[in-house]
Parts: C-alpha cells; sequence; structure tokens
C-alpha cells in the first residue's frame, strides 16, 4: 500500500453492507451489531457470514451491552470470550475500550485483552473521547500496546474536535495510529485528512430503508426509538465510492493553517 494511501474504514452492521463497502473501495469494515447504542459486539453468524463475504479487513466491536465503558468482572469474560471467537472466525482486528469510575483508561485489563486478541491488530474505540483526559488517556492507551485509537477528539463529531485530533496526532508521532471517526462526511473527509494528517479514517454511514411489511402494529414500539421497527439502514456501495473519491489527492502532511 503506498504511503500516500489513506485507509478507509466503514462502520456497519449487515452482510449487505460489508459487500458494498468492499465494493465501494473501502479498504476495512468495523463489524457491529445495533448502532442505534453506538454498537456492540456483533453475533458470531454474522461475524462468519462477513467473512466469507469480504476480502478486505474485518474489525470486530467487542463490546458486551450498550451504556457505559466500566464494565464489571462478568462483563469482562464475556468480553474475553468474544475476543476469541473472533479470532476463530478469521477477524483481522478487535475493537473495544475501558474506562475505570474516574473516567481513566483501564490499562490493565485493557493490556489483557490486547494480549489475549495477538495477532489481530486492535483499536481502543471512543471510549477514549468518554475519558476525562484525552492526553492522559492517549498515553495510557499506548500502555496496552494497542495499535490505533479511534476518535473525535473529546467532542460530538470529528469537525467540532478537529483540532484535538490534529493535537493527538502530533503527541502520538510513530507510537500509535489516531484515527479520526465520528461524524465526517463526503464534504469534510478531504479536508479532515488535510488538516490532521491522519493516514487512517473512520466513517458511518448508510440510508434508511423501509421495511417490506405490509402490516404494521402501530401500537407497539419493540425498541426505544419508536418507528425503527419498520426501517433498517444499508450502506450502498456508491456512498463508499463517493468517500473514496474525495480522499483521493488528499495531502499527505497536516496543514499549516
Amino acid at each position: 500500500m503506498p504511503k500516500s494511501h489513506i485507509a478507509l474504514e466503514i462502520c456497519l452492521d449487515s452482510a449487505e453492507s460489508a459487500v458494498a463497502a468492499e465494493q465501494g473501495g473501502a479498504d476495512r469494515v468495523e463489524l457491529c451489531a445495533d448502532l442505534m447504542e453506538g454498537g456492540i459486539t456483533p453475533s458470531a453468524g454474522l461475524i462468519a457470514a462477513v467473512r466469507q463475504k469480504i476480502s478486505i479487513g474485518l474489525q470486530v466491536m467487542i463490546r458486551p451491552r450498550g451504556g457505559d465503558f466500566c464494565y464489571t468482572a462478568p462483563e469482562f469474560e464475556i468480553m474475553r470470550k468474544d475476543v476469541r471467537m473472533a479470532k476463530q472466525l478469521g477477524a483481522n482486528g478487535v475493537v473495544f475500550g475501558i474506562l475505570d469510575p474516574d473516567g481513566k483508561i483501564d490499562i490493565a485489563r485493557t493490556r489483557e485483552l490486547v494480549e489475549l486478541a495477538r495477532p489481530l491488530n486492535v483499536t481502543h474505540h471512543r471510549a477514549f473521547d468518554m475519558s476525562n483526559d484525552l492526553f492522559r488517556a492517549l498515553e495510557d492507551v499506548i500502555k496496552t500496546g494497542a495499535d490505533r485509537i479511534l476518535t473525535s477528539g473529546g467532542e460530538a463529531t470529528v469537525s467540532i474536535g478537529l483540532q484535538t485530533i490534529t493535537r493527538l496526532i502530533k503527541a502520538a508521532g510513530d507510537r500509535i495510529i489516531i484515527m479520526p471517526g465520528g461524524g465526517i462526511t463526503r464534504q469534510d473527509i478531504r479536508h479532515v485528512a488535510e488538516k490532521s494528517g491522519a493516514r487512517e479514517i473512520h466513517v458511518g454511514l448508510g440510508t434508511e430503508l423501509p421495511s417490506p411489511m405490509r402490516f404494521r402494529n402501530e401500537k407497539i414500539a419493540m425498541g426505544s426509538i419508536e418507528g425503527y421497527e419498520y426501517k433498517r439502514v444499508v450502506v450502498h456501495s456508491e456512498e463508499v465510492r463517493s468517500l473514496v473519491e474525495s480522499l483521493q489527492g488528499s495531502s499527505s502532511h497536516p496543514s499549516d493553517t
């Protein structure tokens, strides 16, 4: 892969979307379940199906539930088992993050999962953004041996946190990859790459599709978001291709402006 290449990772939750991401030119996918909760661990069946259908990189989310990132002992054991499952099913990498009650990186347990995951690569996800000090968290994640950090710079979107992301990339140097992710669009993806100097970018995108159900019981909501029983979100290859095209020609160095 040429040094000037900027890797594009697409976050998604279905085999159909994974195939579309590969067809659109993505370098890898982050596979999750329940993206409305920010993503949790996908089923073994879904991991196996995606691995069978795509040849690009497959990163598997390891998160036993929605909510915070401070896990009980039983939840941590589930994470250990899910890391092993992802390895057995052919994942290229795993994605997780653990905080303590004070908002610091749980170095010991994170390192344990990193070591368990090897030889897979490891991304520390946006639990990083929920930490109480991003630059201390950067040093702590580096101590765990993880390969990259996914971050919006501690803000709601990358566009708001871009200055912090740029500082994190400079502080990290060659010790760990900083991968911007969170609200990136076709319109700003090239700016993010050029301004920050990031070599990898994470994007969640998708198009809502209506349910084929003709009969609908509008009195009941099965989840916390009313109406989602009758829609789903998929990634289209054209959307991914558009992102790839927007990235082409991006500067390989941070902007001085």
